[in-house]
């Protein structure tokens, strides 16, 4: 007021001064008064414009106006010098001083209240920031830097390079663009420069700190690049994120001592918790244990002396090596780490050499093979670990595949051969047994030559008469008393049942034993055989060339009718190639049966099992048939040869390519299903069992979903417990076993089971531990404190990398359009929770179906059965109706501000508006069309009824949808037996309990709708965990309870939303996780796995629940 008094009051004196000015003029002699009055009157007009000018002007300047330099310098003097302008984060800083957050919160809250749609996001944005803050105690003004912290000079070193130069940190470049701007800017002010070039100085100043801190491109438009180069440089953000930043390099992985690697070889002497390791190696690893024994007999008088002793490796230093070693274990890893079979602990064995030994039985679980493959050793050093490794990591205390429980004893190839060789029966033998009077006999007679291991005996075993082989004695006499008698021969599958029954009978560790003794009989009567390969073993397949010159005479019909003109060339094409089909099918039955029937090395190496199969030999020696092109057509030209005769140019040609895709498939398979697995670890590392029970209503599996996922209903149910009690098979809350499971199967009056679950859990952390029933890695009820989302992660994520990356599945040729992804990148689509491809229209509404086609779409009409009304959420939408309005199908009814992502009218009716959704009541008999494009599959016909949420056409279902019509239990079924069905198409088996685990984690976030009397903030994502506990706390104060919407978010979003701030920040968007929880003032429990790594600290499962480091994981240890 008083700037415009001064206004005013200059503008009313220049008036003056015109006036008397003219006045004096006008009393002059001669004076032209008219002309005089004119010239007055104009320069007044002039006045008035230009005050009103800078009235305007003023007015127009309001606080936290942006001006441009220009107009800043444009002003009148008056206002210049009345105006307080300022820029830079000076200027900020005095503003934010002025900030009283308390006072902005209050006015913001009451706006918030009247405000709708976009406008009211944006203010809930600001509250958000605003209350974090003021929970956090952070004064506004301190978000401007008065200092700038350098760290350390360790951590931003100067190397020098050969030649004298230095090669240095980024961060050093960095700092010192920030000090030289700051001197030079410091000088200015004492020169008392110009303020344009001050100023300047300021904002090169402003970009020398932002660089420092974040040196984008996208952030400032232009990063700071090395000197005399293209290189960004690393600012302190850089060096937090990504694989190579802080949290994953050097937090989250770290470099260890008392470790080696080194190539493994076979040692099929071993035992089965032992490992061959090299006596160098082992030195190396146990040196300061051996210094220390060396010490303790007064061998050497100190370390240095100890030291040299090892150097010159004298004969006792060997002597305290083997001392030391006895009893200990070390860890073996194979990378990649796909599950926890790829670390597990052996007693060493020293051998000589450089190469570590390693049983053959446990190659299957670390993946290794012996082609060059590297190991990783690690010593454990203290006591407790020790243990750990001996009791719970040591090699034949793992006998089960953790994934779905199936042994992962590696009896396969020549173990197998060995033992086929031993037991099969030769087609040749139809002598008369000998009698022998026992298993000494019947060896020594082996040895004499006077049987074979196939000659018929009859000899007195185990208080039986058996007339059986001489080989099979051999093989049963190895097994304990009491085990069942194995008559037939052993091949391949036959052995891993054997295998599974002595697990079920005897436990780990005598399976592990009866392992070790299989190995060695097998191996040895693998030897003894003397079986070998030579060209000869291919015999030429007899029928082969009738069966061509078949298929060909046939294509050359086809041909002759399409000439004709009796058919088309698509169904000449289609013909064709199912002619070479059949003939294809029909060379490998032909091989098949030649096989039965013959005996060389090649039918017994492929009937036992032990390697390869009829479909390989139909390429070696059959014929290799169809080929697919680079669009997954198949080329009508098959391929008639056989390896072994060889092929033409052209064939070889055609093979090729198939050959060539299906490398570069797998290289990039390998990356993307790691890349799965990490996400899945991330999103589900807090998830353990808990000690207590907790009330669980249980989860129904449906016998009928069986076919579907590829697992029988018995196996789906076994190692569960019962959610209700279910017929006489078993009571409610108790355990299914084998043969209650085997019992329910075989009663087709069950046609679904209520088991406990995690998804049907009701403890908020944690899943209790009959809900997640048997821990298929040990057979027993799951322990407290167990990782089972880790577990959960890395048996889908191990079997991820054999899916096949095919994302498109054409038979013979489907139109691009109506594609389906498949196999990892399906799998994907459903854990991120992502817009499908070719996605299924599905019914709002249950009724009566009507179609008929228009044009080039088909329209399925739904006739209302049950009058429901449906709602709509707004998500951030505006309604386009008010309360009680009318609408019919197809009208908008709600859009974004800019009319994005309309949501229109499914059925006709009246509107009921609420602020976050809409509801349509319908007037009468609710009917809902929907506009289908011709070329999708119906799945439904005229007359059929339908239920609410049904595909009326094929394609994959959009979650959010399903989630909307039928429920979360139902979205959680379709999902888990989508990614069941996609595994088991390609031959892998998981157990439901992980997906169980994963799948709860989708949907273990929820969204604010009303914060009640809590500190969250409507629209705020936080787990659910959170909110109930926060909603325990509101009801024992007596205040208002929260409302909120269950969320279901991908495996991404889910883990960034994560309670835990070290956690997310560790997995993506380390920036943008750090700024957000130091500007809200986060506290992180440490609840997960990760966030206790970060620190070094135990992590809460397993012993380390159990030590007394972690004992109370609520309370954070000062």
């Amino acid at each position: 007021a008083k700037i415009k008094g001064d206004i005013e009051a200059r503008h009313a004196a220049s008036e003056a001064a015109i006036e008397d000015r003219f006045k004096k003029a006008s009393k002059a002699k001669n004076a032209d008064v008219k002309l005089l009055t004119e010239k007055r009157n104009a320069e007044l007009e002039i006045l008035v414009k230009e005050h009103e000018a800078v009235l305007a002007q003023f007015d127009g300047l309001a606080k936290l106006q942006l001006l441009s330099e220009t107009d800043y310098r444009n002003l009148p003097d008056g206002l210049r010098k009345a105006v307080s302008v300022g820029m830079g984060a000076s200027a900020l800083k005095e503003l934010l001083d002025e900030i009283e957050l308390s006072k902005l919160i209050k006015s913001l809250t009451k706006e918030a209240d009247g405000a709708k749609g976009q406008r009211k996001k944006k203010i809930m944005k600001r509250l958000r920031l605003l209350e974090g803050m003021q929970r956090a105690g952070i004064e506004p003004s301190s978000m401007c830097l008065n200092v700038v912290p350098v760290i350390p000079p360790d951590l931003r070193p100067m190397v020098q390079l050969t030649g004298g130069r230095f090669a240095t940190s980024d961060l050093n470049d960095l700092y010192r663009r920030v000090i030289n701007r700051n001197n030079r800017l410091k000088k200015l002010i004492e020169l008392n420069a110009p303020e344009v070039i001050r100023r300047n100085e300021q904002r090169m100043l402003q970009e020398a700190v932002d660089a420092l801190i974040d040196n984008n491109n996208a952030r400032s438009g232009r990063a700071v690049a090395a000197t005399g180069q293209r290189r960004r440089l690393k600012s302190l953000s850089d060096m937090l994120k990504g694989k190579q930043g802080r949290f994953r390099q050097n937090l989250l992985g770290k470099r260890v001592d008392y470790s080696g690697r080194s190539v493994i070889v076979s040692g099929p002497e071993l035992s089965m918790h032992q490992c061959g390791l090299p006596k160098t190696m082992a030195l190396e690893l146990f040196k300061p244990f051996v210094i220390g024994r060396l010490i303790d007999q007064e061998l050497a008088h100190n370390i240095r002396s100890a030291t040299r002793m090892i150097e010159m490796s004298e004969i006792a230093v060997w002597d305290a090596l083997d001392e030391v070693i006895k009893g200990k274990y070390v860890l073996l890893n194979r990378a990649p780490s796909l599950h926890r079979l790829s670390i597990q602990a052996f007693q060493p064995v020293l051998i000589e050499g450089k190469a570590i030994q390693l049983n053959p039985l446990v190659c299957k679980g670390f993946g290794a093979d012996f082609d060059g493959d590297q190991m990783a050793v690690h010593l454990p050093l203290s006591e407790a670990s020790q243990t750990e490794a001996r009791e719970i990591m040591a090699s034949n205390k793992n006998l089960l595949k953790p994934a779905d429980g199936t042994p992962i004893l590696h009896l396969e190839q020549d173990i197998v051969l060995g033992c086929y060789y031993l037991t099969y029966d030769r087609m040749t033998t139809n002598l008369k047994p000998y009698e022998l009077s026992g298993i000494e006999e019947v060896v020594m007679a082996l040895d004499a030559k006077v049987i074979t291991l196939q000659s018929p005996v009859r000899v007195p075993f185990r208080g039986e008469m058996r007339q059986t082989t001489a080989g099979r004695l051999l093989f049963n006499e190895l097994f304990p008393e009491g085990f069942p008698f194995q008559k037939e021969t052993i091949t391949k599958k036959k052995l891993a049942s054997v295998m599974a029954l002595a697990h079920k009978m005897y436990g780990q560790e005598a399976t592990a034993r009866l392992a070790d003794d299989l190995k060695n009989l097998g191996f040895h009567h693998a030897t003894i055989s003397g079986l070998s390969i030579g060209m000869t073993d291919f015999s030429d397949l007899q029928k082969l060339p009738e069966l061509v010159a078949a298929g060909e005479k046939r294509a050359t019909e086809i041909s002759q009718q399409f000439e004709e003109g009796f058919i088309t060339d698509d169904e000449r094409y289609r013909l064709t190639v199912e002619t070479w089909t059949d003939v294809d099918s029909k060379v490998q039955s032909a091989l098949a049966e030649q096989f039965m029937t013959e005996e060389n090395t090649m039918s017994i190496t492929i009937n036992s099992g032990a390697r390869g199969n009829i479909s390989l030999m139909k390429d070696l020696i059959g014929m290799i048939g169809t080929r697919a092109d680079a669009t997954g057509r198949a080329i009508e030209l098959p391929i008639r040869t056989n390896y072994k005769n060889g092929l033409s140019p052209l064939e070889y040609f055609t093979d090729s390519r198939g050959t060539r895709k299906s490398l570069i498939d797998i290289a990039l398979r390998t990356a993307d299903s790691g890349y799965l697995t990490r996400r899945l670890v991330d999103v589900a590392q807090d998830v353990f069992t808990l000690p207590n029970v907790a009330v669980d209503p249980g989860f129904p599996i449906h016998r009928s979903d069986g076919e579907y996922v590829g697992r029988s209903f018995a196996d789906r149910l076994e190692g569960r417990y019962s959610a209700e009690a279910v017929g006489k098979h078993v009571r409610n809350g108790k355990l299914i076993t084998r043969d209650i499971a085997k019992a329910i199967e075989d009663d087709s009056t069950v046609l679904s089971v209520k088991i406990m679950s995690a998804l049907s859990c009701g403890s908020v952390r944690g899943v209790s531990r009959e809900s997640y029933g048997i821990d298929l890695a040990t057979g027993e009820l799951v322990a407290a404190d167990y990782p089972i989302g880790v577990i959960a992660a890395q048996s889908i994520g191990e079997p991820g990398t054999q899916l096949s990356l095919d994302s498109k599945h054409r038979a013979g040729a489907v139109t691009a359009t109506d594609d389906v992804t498949q196999g990892l990148t399906r799998v994907e689509e459903l854990l991120e929770v992502r817009t499908p491809k070719g996605q299924a229209f599905l019914t709002d509404i249950s009724g009566i179906v009507k179609t008929w086609e228009e044009d080039d779409q088909i329209i399925v009409q739904v006739t209302a059965s049950d009058q429901k009304a449906i709602r709509l959420p707004l998500a951030g939408r505006q309604a386009q109706f008010t309360e009680n309005d009318d609408v019919v199908i197809g009208d908008i009814i709600a859009a974004h501000e800019d009319g994005s992502d309309p949501i229109t009218a499914p059925m006709a009716g009246q509107i009921h508006v609420t602020e976050t959704s809409i509801t349509i009541k319908p007037r009468t008999a609710a009917v809902v069309r929907y506009e289908i494009p011709g070329f999708r599959q119906l799945l439904v016909s005229n007359g059929d009824e339908v239920a609410t949420g049904q595909r009326l056409t094929s394609g994959s279902i959009n979650l959010h949808e399903l989630m909307r019509l039928q429920g979360i239990e139902e979205t959680q079924r379709y999902i888990m037996n989508e990614i069941l069905h996609i595994f088991a198409s390609q031959g892998q088996t998981i157990a439901d309990k992980h997906l169980e685990v994963i799948i709860r984690q989708m949907f273990s976030r929820v969204q604010i709708e009303d914060s009640g009397g809590s500190e969250y903030i409507t629209g705020d994502v936080v787990s659910k965990v959170a909110v109930v506990e926060a909603n325990e706390a509101l009801k024992s104060a007596g205040k208002k309870l929260i409302l909120f919407n269950q969320l279901l978010l991908g495996i991404t979003k889910a883990s960034l939303s994560t309670d835990s701030f070290l956690s997310a920040a560790s997995f993506q968007d380390t920036t943008r996780v750090l700024i957000g929880a130091a500007t809200s003032g986060k506290v992180d429990k440490l609840y997960g796995l990760k966030e206790n790594v970060i620190l070094g600290r135990l992590i809460p499962v397993g012993t380390g629940a159990r030590s007394v480091d972690t004992v109370d994981t609520g309370k954070v240890k000062e």
